[in-house]
């Protein structure tokens, strides 16, 4: 059977799956441009359930709202696809969850939809966790849709690993 994921994701998965179970932690997602990539490439991987709670797909404004409580109003003042908004989706989603660390992803994968202030590939990607400060960090992908994706999985999955050994 064909692999879904690329093995560079499937490996940088399994290292943070191992370090959040050294750690004792569990992880909830909050994926908005990614769809549940991140998710998706997590539970590829057995024995994933001892550490990861749950995942949110919350592709539209209402569905950040509804489903992890990120506010109408925030969204409207500041965009879906900004830190602040990256930010509450973690904060929310752990809120929402039993989980110890939330990650979150929110941004333009295209082909459409990118602007001169926000354009394609732009993505925030948000940290929540109980003591720990709330963050996110912003970054432009280059690529089609599907190279913008996987790059935000990467990515994400990099920084929380990094984030959780400092």
């Amino acid at each position: 059977m064909a692999a879904l994921f690329p093995d560079d994701l499937i490996r940088q998965a399994t290292t943070l799956v191992a370090l959040l179970g050294e750690r004792g932690l569990k992880l909830v997602t909050a994926e908005s441009c990614t769809g549940g990539l991140i998710a998706g490439c997590l539970t590829e991987l057995p024995g994933v359930s001892a550490v990861f709670e749950r995942g949110f797909v919350t592709y539209s404004n209402e569905a950040k709202n509804q489903s992890i409580g990120v506010d109408a109003s925030l969204i409207a003042a500041h965009g879906a696809v900004s830190a602040e908004v990256a930010e509450a989706m973690a904060e929310g989603a752990l809120g929402h969850s039993l989980a110890d660390v939330a990650l979150s992803v929110t941004g333009i994968a295209g082909p459409d939809g990118g602007s001169a202030e926000k354009p394609v590939g732009l993505v925030y990607i948000g940290f929540a966790g109980k003591g720990r400060r709330t963050r996110s960090f912003r970054f432009v992908f280059d690529g089609d849709r599907t190279t913008i994706r996987l790059a935000t999985a990467k990515t994400a999955l990099g920084l929380l690993e990094k984030r959780l050994n400092s």
